[in-house]
Order: structure tokens, then sequence, then C-alpha cells
């Protein structure tokens, strides 16, 4: 054996020299997840330098527990810690591929309520070379375990574990201090996880992380009245006036919500190999009676769906880690739609969703937010092929909820969300109706297949309305409730829109998703106004005559003189004039980057950013402390959760009562006579006699 490779293997074989080897092969494994996993935007020698830094500090302060033990145990809790910080990163570079975002307390905390039928995610989020970051902790493990590397059985003196640990405390600040320097104020104004994971690493982002979880149970308790002052100024400084021309146009109407999931507008219009992707949706948004808006954005975090729901029903932002409706819809007040509605103007709600109830906490939610009726899994009739993964598939769906429709007293306020246009975007041969794109991005390819097959199911949806007497007498809402795809699918992403590439700028205007107000007689177009979901509960009020006094961070988006920058979730903005992305400004209009600002120019994004950063701190101070209990507008009572069940025997026993004593349901009108044989559905799962007319469970 070669001189050096013989020194080499004794000093491995001392327990400093294992431990170096330990940390050593850590730290590589995570530099190289960095630059090949995650997108961090490292810019610069200075913030290369922290990338390459930061994974040792924490890395050398918990191996370095293991040192404080004595003989082989303390061999093998060293290897157990590394395969926890190994699984942490190996479920961050899984997390991350589909999220475009890290694993927070937040999100493992809601995890049960979120994490119904993932196993189909992750079939194909994971790649086989996934596993290769356990390849170090294995070849160590073998290495002991044959004896390459020899245990060194000898006690590692107390103050040389003492010295490793102030060694990676002392790194941990000088980390700390050039990422404070680099960018000011990183833990307290940050809105964006990937900036804690490339100046301090993902150890300490899952520190902060844990941090700021406990921190928001303490905030609830500590809040009080006195906290809705600067909330109330805020809003009252930035309310707008309503717009005469609409304002209670909708009013007695039944309001549909129907929830496009992951449907982007890039979709509206859009054609593969010359064939349109949504013919029958493009007719609906150029519709006369359509009220389209172009520049309207997903404003979502980690919550996704549930950030949607929360902006879309509430006009609170949703959390900048884990999700809002998870965390805090079975504890807090809400003054949500539909208890606005019904308080109101006397509304029926219900939610229709094909999946199970304690999806994203929908069955505790629901009740905060005053939802007369939820019908889920449990209310449709369950069969394999009518399964896409994550519930019904959409046109089952529709047809399915028909029979719980039809029973609603009117007006009602029912929302609808579909399924199938979900990721992994995959569908059975026989519901294909389109061409794959042809990205080479298997996540990408099949998306336009399953937003087809959506076009499809909501036409078959408004041809029922029409046969029923629905749609006249309706306003229909569409909104998607985020991206479809995500922007770590950058090369795919510059294909499907015609590009060489893709800048931050355009994969900020990718956040666009559809939103339409339809109604017959509504005068419509395409508004160029720019908006976000926070903003549509205020503008469905204004177009019902409901007086709104309510805590809202929304504005009608059919007022004259609206604030339109658009906040995101991470404290990113865009406006018809700029767009923010992390340290770069773009001009809106020409898209193009403004590398030398104005002292106007300056001036005018640091209003915006302390607009966004003020909107962003204050809803979030609603929702942690719980502030809507202090807080009760004129006429309007708490929710009492207790009021609702959403059990099947309970809900269709009371459905069948309450329709009969108002008797405005559909089928009232219908002398009683059920319109479920109106709905009709090419869906192939149907086609036989014996599933042509499905039934509840």
């Amino acid at each position: 054996m070669p001189k050096f490779i013989k020194n080499t293997v004794g000093k491995v074989n001392t327990t400093l020299g294992f431990f170096t080897l330990t940390v050593v092969l850590f730290w590589l494994k995570t530099y190289i997840a960095y630059k090949t996993e995650f997108t961090l935007g490292v810019k610069g020698a200075v913030q290369q330098f922290i990338l390459i830094l930061n994974p040792f500090p924490t890395a050398i302060i918990l191996l370095g527990i293991a040192l404080y033990f004595r003989g082989r145990l303390k061999y093998w809790l060293l290897m157990i810690i590394d395969a926890l910080q190994t699984t942490w990163l190996f479920a961050n570079i899984l997390y991350y591929r589909e999220f475009s975002d890290f694993m927070s307390a937040g999100v493992i905390k809601s995890s049960g309520a979120a994490s119904n039928n993932l196993g189909k995610s992750l079939s194909q989020i994971i790649h086989g070379t996934d596993f290769l970051v356990y390849a170090d902790v294995v070849l160590l493990i073998l290495l002991l375990v044959f004896h390459v590397i020899r245990i060194d059985p000898r006690p590692f003196k107390l103050r040389y574990a003492a010295t490793l640990t102030m060694i990676g405390v002392a790194l941990f600040a000088v980390d700390l201090g050039m990422s404070e320097h680099d960018r000011s104020d990183l833990l307290t104004r940050t809105f964006d996880n990937n900036y804690i994971v490339k100046y301090l690493g993902l150890n300490t982002y899952a520190g902060y992380s844990v941090y700021q979880t406990e921190k928001e149970s303490a905030t609830r308790a500590k809040a009080s009245s006195s906290d809705l002052k600067s909330v109330l100024a805020y809003l009252k400084k930035n309310k707008t006036d309503t717009n005469i021309q609409y304002y209670g146009k909708a009013k007695g109407k039944n309001v549909f919500i129907i929830h496009l999931e992951s449907f982007q507008q890039f979709l509206i219009d859009y054609k593969v190999d010359g064939k349109t992707v949504t013919p029958y949706l493009n007719k609906f948004y150029h519709n006369k009676s359509t009220l389209s808006f172009d520049n309207f954005y997903n404003q979502v975090a980690q919550g996704k769906t549930s950030d949607a729901e929360m902006m879309l029903e509430n006009s609170l932002f949703g959390l900048p880690t884990g999700s809002a409706m998870t965390q805090y819809g079975t504890s807090n007040t809400f003054q949500a739609a539909p208890a606005i509605l019904d308080q109101a103007q006397g509304y029926t709600s219900a939610a229709f969703h094909g999946d199970v109830a304690s999806f994203w906490n929908r069955d505790n939610a629901y009740k905060s937010w005053g939802y007369n009726y939820f019908f889920y899994s449990a209310y449709y009739k369950e069969k394999s092929s009518y399964n896409i993964g994550y519930g019904l598939k959409d046109k089952i769906f529709f047809k399915d909820t028909v029979k719980y429709l039809e029973q609603l007293p009117q007006p009602f306020y029912a929302k609808l969300i579909t399924l199938t246009n979900h990721y992994p975007y995959t569908l059975d041969k026989q519901n294909q109706s389109i061409k794959k794109t042809t990205t080479g991005d298997s996540t990408v390819d099949g998306y336009v297949q399953t937003a087809r097959y959506l076009d499809q199911a909501f036409a078959e949806f408004v041809t029922y309305l029409k046969k029923a007497g629905l749609y006249k007498n309706s306003m229909l809402v569409l909104y998607g409730d985020h991206y479809g795809i995500s922007n770590n699918h950058r090369a795919a992403i510059a294909q499907l829109l015609g590009k060489k590439t893709v800048t931050s700028y355009d994969l900020a205007q990718f956040q666009k998703v559809p939103l339409m107000i339809h109604m017959n007689g509504l005068k419509g177009g395409i508004n160029h106004t720019y908006g976000g979901e926070i903003d549509v509960l205020p503008t469905l009020l204004d177009l019902l005559g409901v007086k709104n006094d309510y805590i809202q961070f929304g504005n009608d988006l059919l007022a004259k003189g609206r604030n339109q920058t658009v906040a995101f979730r991470n404290g990113n903005f865009v406006s018809p004039t700029y767009t923010k992305v992390g340290g770069t400004v773009y001009d809106s209009k020409t898209g193009q980057e403004i590398k030398h600002l104005t002292a106007a120019q300056q001036k005018a994004i640091k209003q915006m950013q302390n607009h966004v950063t003020t909107e962003l701190s204050l809803s979030d101070r609603v929702i942690e402390g719980d502030l809507l209990r202090f807080y009760t507008p004129k006429n309007f009572k708490k929710v009492d959760k207790s009021k609702y069940s959403y059990k099947p025997t309970t809900t269709l026993k009371s459905l069948e009562t309450l329709q009969k004593e108002k008797k405005t349901s559909v089928l009232s009108k219908h002398k009683d006579k059920s319109t479920v044989d109106l709905y009709k559905t090419d869906a192939p799962e149907l086609s036989s006699s014996s599933d042509s007319s499905s039934s509840s469970k």
C-alpha cells in the first residue's frame, strides 16, 4: 500500500479523522444539491463563497453531538445524525422539484391534511439518481462494518468536542454576518425561503421554520383587539369606491365558483400543432357577457390550492410557510363569503369536491367559513375508473354533483373544485382528445391533455345549467387557483412560450391565471387591470350589492383608481409599470431589466415594496393573531361552527327538509322531478347502462 494512502487511512481510523471525513462528504453532496437541484439565484463571488460555506457550520455542530459519547456509540450516533440530515436533504430535493420551494415545519405539521394520494405524484417526482444522496452514508457504514475503517475506542476528549462545537458556532457567526451584510434583515423581512437556504443553509432553514411555526402559536395567545388599529388604518387608507356601473348588477343571482385546478392563463387561445387546447373556455372567455381579466395573478405560497381558497373567500393572504387553511382553519374566526352572503342576502352555500373531506382541512375550515353543506368523496359513487388519483374525474364529478345541486334552495353560493388538471397530468387513453406537447419534459407534456378534458367537462356542465334553467339566473366565476407548471421546468416553459430562454420576468408573468365573471346581460370584455386572487371577494360583493365593511386586503377589480400593485407571497410584485423579482427590477411594458434606476424609479419601487410588505405582514397578523375575533361588522354574527355537520346522513336529511320548506330549488321548480337526466356526458366510464346514472355511496 502506498505510503500516502496508508497515512490517510491511518488518520481516518481516528475519531477526529472519521468525523472530518463524514463532515466533508456531507458538505460535498449538499453543495452539489444546491447547484443541481435548487434554483437559489446565486450572484457574485460573495454569494458563491457563502453558498460553499453554509453547509459546514450546522454539519459540524450537529454531527459533533456524537463526539460527546464514548466508544462505538459515538460512531453509530454519527451515522444516525448523518442519515437524518441526508433524509432532510432528500425530502427537500423532491419537494423543491415540484413546488420550487423548501419544506417547512408548517407543511410537515399539516402533511396529514395534504398527503392524500401523494404517492401517485411521488412516483413521478422521484428519480433513481436521487438516492445517491445516501451513497456516502451507506459507504461509511459498510467501511465500518467490514473494518476497512476501524473504530477508535479511545474516549474523545471533552475539550476537543467542545472546541469543534465552538468552531461550528464561529463559522455560523461568520456565515450570518456575511449574509446580513449582503442582504440586510435576512431573517426579519424575507418572504422567500430560497434566501434563507442560499445564505444560511438547509439545516438552519429547518430550525428557522420550526421557530416560525412555534411563534405562530404564541402570537395568537398574545394578540389583543388593539392589534387591529394598524390593520383598520391601512384598510381605510387603501379602500376604493365601488363602481356604480357594476354595483349590485348580480344581486339575487346564484353564484357558481368554478375552481379550475392548476389552470394557467397561457392556455387561453393556446394551440398545439394547430389544434386549440381549450375551445369552450376560449369561447367563454371572449363572450360579450363575460368580464375576463388578462393581468390576473395567482398569489399562493406553500398552501397552493388552500391559499387560493383562503384568498378567494376571505380576501386574506395565505401564510409564507405552510397552509393557513390547515393550521388556522379549525380554530380561527373568519368572515368568509358563505357566511357573508347567508347573513346579508339569505344565500344557501355548498362546496363540492371529489376527494376526501380532510384534504387541506376542508371539513373543519368550511365550518369556520359558514358553509351550509360540503359534498365530498363520501357522497359520490366510487369506482377505480372514475378516479384520477386525487378524486373524481371532472366529467363524472360535474354529472354526479347535479343530484345535490338541484336540491339547493336558491339563491345559492356553490363552489365546485375540479381535479383532473392536477399534477402529474396523467389521463387514461380513452379520455385523451389532443396530443401531448413535445418539450421532452414528462411532467409538462401531459398538461394540455388534462386541460382539454377540463374544458370538455365544463362545457357539459354549462349545457346542463341551460337545460335546467339555472344559467340565466346565475353568475359564473371561473378562476385558476395556481400555476400548473412550476418555475423548475424552465426549458419546457420556454418551448411552450415560443422562446429560446425565459427570464425571471417571464416566469413572473407565467403566474397569470384566468379570472372570468359571466352573467347574462353583464357588460363584459377583456379588462386589463392588474389584480390577484386577493381581489376576488371584494369584486363579487360589489357585483352582488353587499355592503362591504369587512376586513379584506383586496379591492374591487372594477373600481377606478385602485392600486394595481400585485403582491406575491415571497415579497416580489408586478404592476403595470414595474415588476420586481428578488433584487432585479424589470420594465413591465418591455420585460427588460432596468439595470440603473433613476431617483424617481427608486422612489416608486420603494413605495410599491412598502405597500407589498405592509399588506402581507398585516394579513399575517390578522390570521396568526386570530384578530377577526375582535372585530364584528354591523349586522354580522360570528359563525357558530357547531351548527354544521357534513356527515352524509345528516346532510341529506337536512337538505331534503330545507328544499321542501323553501321550495326555491331547481327540483322544486321542476315539480320535484329530478333534472339528473338532463345532464349529458360523453365520459367513456359512464357509457354502460349500469353506470349511466351514478348514485351516492
